[in-house]
């Protein structure tokens, strides 16, 4: 290990006295460059103040990379002549909703918040510049590529990774001459394909790290806000259908908290996350069979999948009340899309069914 670590109250250094060479994407850069020093700054994303803050860690002028940050929370993992730092900065936090419950929040609300998971990665090789470049892109595709299979409720994607920043780092070759001439010297022979798959696992393995140490998982109600559903609004429509009886605030209380209820349950998680998944599935066209412009009169799953989270709640008797709400389409669930418009008729109808029954 070649480097050392300088830590400040303003930012960390990342120093090799005999230099790396760096490809990355740092507010001060040139993309390639041969620094001494890497910064990561505590500062907002402005040049002249990274950069002067950073000039702190350097003996020699210009011989640097710098980034701003706004957090200089990091982590590191290692694998034989594989060093790779991850850097976390975090808007969010899960917070209890009820005893069973938890939800994803933020005091800077869901348009400002940011969640970012950053990345040096550190080559114990001498590696050509071609190569740093071609491992620098291996790293954006994984990343794109993790974060896509992790399917995270669409508030929360919207908010991943928006101002995140990667270097990719490696030794300098030995040189007699005063200036390095990088484009004719002699560099390490590398397996790259190996090389490739190692980095990936690695930082797929920061990312997961990274969403544990940061305490960030996401639940049902999570993706109930990813696409706009809030109970208040499942208790309104659960209301709409409701005759010849007075309207409380005790009785908008038993609802809501059956509806709560209920979403301690698994099967009711489980029926409710399939129709989730199952309805962006549809509607995006990832089912080549499946064109829902010309088969949406044929598709009755949907039915099924209601009527199932109905008789899960209610029994028998919510089943049948499922066909009121369904048709009917109260409130929220008009302007729901058709498979999860069964499914909410189907838990409004279960939990109305439970409420007025008792």
């Amino acid at each position: 290990m070649k480097f050392n670590i300088i830590k400040k109250d303003y930012g960390i250094c990342i120093n090799n006295p005999n230099h790396f060479l760096s490809f990355s994407d740092f507010t001060v850069s040139d993309g390639i460059d041969i620094v001494e020093n890497v910064n990561i700054i505590n500062a907002k994303d402005e040049f002249d103040s990274t950069a002067k803050k950073a000039e702190i860690f350097n003996r020699f002028k210009g011989a640097y990379i710098a980034q701003a940050c706004e957090s200089i929370d990091y982590f590191t993992n290692s694998y034989d002549e594989l060093t790779i730092f991850t850097f976390m900065s975090n808007d969010v936090i899960v917070e209890d909703f009820t005893d069973n419950l938890k939800v994803a929040n933020s005091p800077k609300g869901f348009l400002d918040a940011k969640i970012d998971i950053s990345h040096i990665i550190y080559l114990d090789k001498v590696i050509a510049p071609k190569d740093l470049l071609r491992l620098f892109k291996v790293v954006t595709n994984i990343k794109a590529k993790k974060i896509a299979n992790m399917a995270l409720p669409i508030h929360i994607q919207n908010i991943l990774n928006t101002n995140d920043f990667l270097a990719v780092l490696a030794n300098i070759p030995e040189s007699k001459e005063e200036e390095l001439d990088i484009n004719n010297s002699s560099y390490d022979d590398i397996d790259f394909d190996n090389l490739k798959i190692k980095i990936e696992e690695a930082v797929e393995i920061s990312i997961e790290d990274a969403f544990e140490k940061l305490k960030l998982n996401f639940g049902i109600l999570d993706y109930f806000v990813s696409e706009g559903i809030l109970i208040g609004d499942l208790v309104e429509a659960g209301l709409e259908l409701i005759d010849d009886i007075e309207i409380t605030q005790d009785l908008k209380d038993k609802i809501e908290n059956e509806i709560l209820n209920v979403l301690s349950d698994i099967n009711i998680i489980s029926l409710l996350s399939a129709a989730l998944r199952l309805e962006h599935d549809l509607s995006d066209n990832r089912i080549r069979e499946i064109d829902l412009r010309k088969d949406h009169k044929y598709l009755y799953s949907d039915d099924v999948l209601g009527l199932a989270v109905a008789n899960q709640i209610g029994g028998t008797a919510a089943a049948f009340n499922f066909k009121r709400y369904s048709e009917a389409k109260p409130g929220i669930i008009y302007g729901l899309p058709p498979v999860l418009d069964k499914c909410f008729a189907g838990l409004i109808a279960g939990c109305m069914t439970k409420v007025m029954g008792e």
